[in-house]
């Protein structure tokens, strides 16, 4: 009975130590810089391949081995994968994060790529269809409604939103914001948006650039479901 038992012991070990179901990821250089690189390599330890670095929309959907990961943006493939540059931006994926957005931010000061780079886990049970993902990335205290759901947004916090409506229904987006240590409310955002009970939403309220005044920034996130093996979605 011990030769079994080993062997059943074995394959319990082989299966843990197995990767996991292969990653999925797109990136946002958000608010890149005109002088900024349009495309960087990713590189995850074992191979390295070019993505787009996109400013005003998300990137294609990237593959990656499943797995924890440590990822890197570096200018060209490395020449020797044991030997990677210090300094090059890096980010930690755990293995249960099955699908993510990458944030690039400038970071004019790294050599290696000037960039900072941020995960967002969005694995379905983090970020569902319908779903928006509102981010504030400026100092003032954000708030107003979104469609038919209220927002409040601290600075520096995020923020998820459930469906702000249904169908492929318009739905206003009212949003003001307050100045660190003032008491009164200004206009931040006053449109109409349409909703893709589709897509989930990445949105952002930004520092303006010529003024104080933030700027929002919204990205849907529309994926073609995957066909099975006999072709039905």
């Amino acid at each position: 009975m011990k030769l079994p038992l080993f062997c059943l012991a074995l394959l319990a070990a082989v299966a843990s130590a197995a990767p996991g179901a292969k990653h999925t990821c797109r990136i946002l250089f958000l608010d890149g810089p005109d002088d900024a690189p349009r495309t960087l390599h990713l590189f995850d330890g074992a191979t390295s391949r070019e993505v787009d670095l996109p400013r005003l929309n998300l990137s294609d959907v990237y593959d990656l081995p499943g797995g924890p990961l440590t990822l890197r943006l570096l200018p060209e493939p490395p020449a020797d994968p044991e030997k990677i540059p210090a300094g090059a931006p890096s980010v930690s994926i755990a293995s249960e994060a099955g699908d993510f957005y990458l944030l690039l931010t400038s970071d004019p000061q790294n050599k290696i790529a000037p960039v900072k780079i941020r995960a967002i886990d969005a694995s379905t049970d983090k970020l569902r269809a319908g779903q928006m993902l509102w981010f504030n990335l400026t100092q003032s205290m954000v708030g107003g409604t979104i469609g038919s759901e209220k927002l409040v947004l601290k600075p520096g916090t995020k923020v998820t939103l459930n469906p702000p409506a249904k169908g492929n229904d318009n739905y206003p987006v009212l949003l003001d914001y307050r100045i660190p240590g003032k008491e009164s409310l200004y206009p931040l955002c006053e449109t109409s948006w349409r909703h893709d009970p589709r897509s989930r939403s990445l949105a952002f309220v930004v520092p303006g650039k010529n003024g104080r005044t933030p700027r929002v920034m919204a990205f849907p996130d529309y994926r073609e479901p995957e066909e099975d093996a006999e072709g039905a979605p």
